[in-house]
């Protein structure tokens, strides 16, 4: 246990880091290089070079209508985890599913009037019924191919990052996944981009305790 000095000091460089205005922001984006390997790769690299105060993971994602999603919805993740690393061994397992929570903007939710929903990531575009069964476990209401990935790696770093998802697919809707995600991809691509805009020209000039 640290002394009582040290974990004070501790708390204050914190604190301080809260408070001084955001200089650097890396947007991680999974378009050509899709999954989570390269998800991590590329944010570990760029953490690495770029040093930023605050990373944006900003990328596609599908959703369930049970949740009440609806194409191009945007979402702001609370929280991110796996839905495909089955560990089926006490304390392994919840290694496996990884759940972190994403760096808290109360402010930003509320200002642009984003949807808030739990995210699960995993390495395909479609799931099995075991994924699907971790899903529902995740309580997600967006699923990805790369958000856990870069949270296991700013959370390994220490840069404080967020989740915006953009909805191109209805998972239990009615048309095939990948059929409904390339019909509507430029458009919600599209609103995607508009979201991005809005909540960085939002972060401009602020702390990270004002989000």
């Amino acid at each position: 246990m640290a002394p009582h000095g040290e974990g004070s000091e501790e708390a204050m460089v914190v604190q301080d880091e809260n408070r001084k205005p955001i200089s650097s922001i890396l947007i991680v984006i999974g378009v050509d290089s899709v999954g989570t390997i390269s998800a991590s790769l590329v944010t570990y690299a760029a953490i690495q070079a770029l040093q930023p105060d605050l990373i944006i993971n900003a990328g596609t994602a599908g959703s369930f209508k049970v949740k009440g999603a609806s194409i191009s919805d945007v979402f702001l993740a609370s929280d991110v985890a796996f839905h495909d690393r089955r560990i089926p061994i006490p304390v392994f397992d919840l290694y496996g599913v990884g759940s972190r929570q994403s760096f808290s903007t109360p402010n930003l939710l509320k200002e642009l009037n984003l949807k808030a929903g739990k995210l699960s990531t995993g390495d395909s575009l479609d799931m099995s019924p075991q994924e699907e069964a971790s899903i529902v476990a995740n309580d997600a209401t967006v699923k990805d191919m790369e958000g856990a990935a870069v949270a296991y790696v700013a959370d390994l770093l220490k840069v404080p990052a967020i989740f915006i998802k953009a909805v191109t697919d209805i998972v239990d809707g009615e048309k095939p996944t990948a059929e409904e995600f390339l019909q509507n991809l430029a458009a919600v691509t599209a609103a995607l981009d508009q979201a991005v805009t809005q909540v960085v020209d939002f972060i401009n000039g602020k702390c990270l305790s004002e989000l």
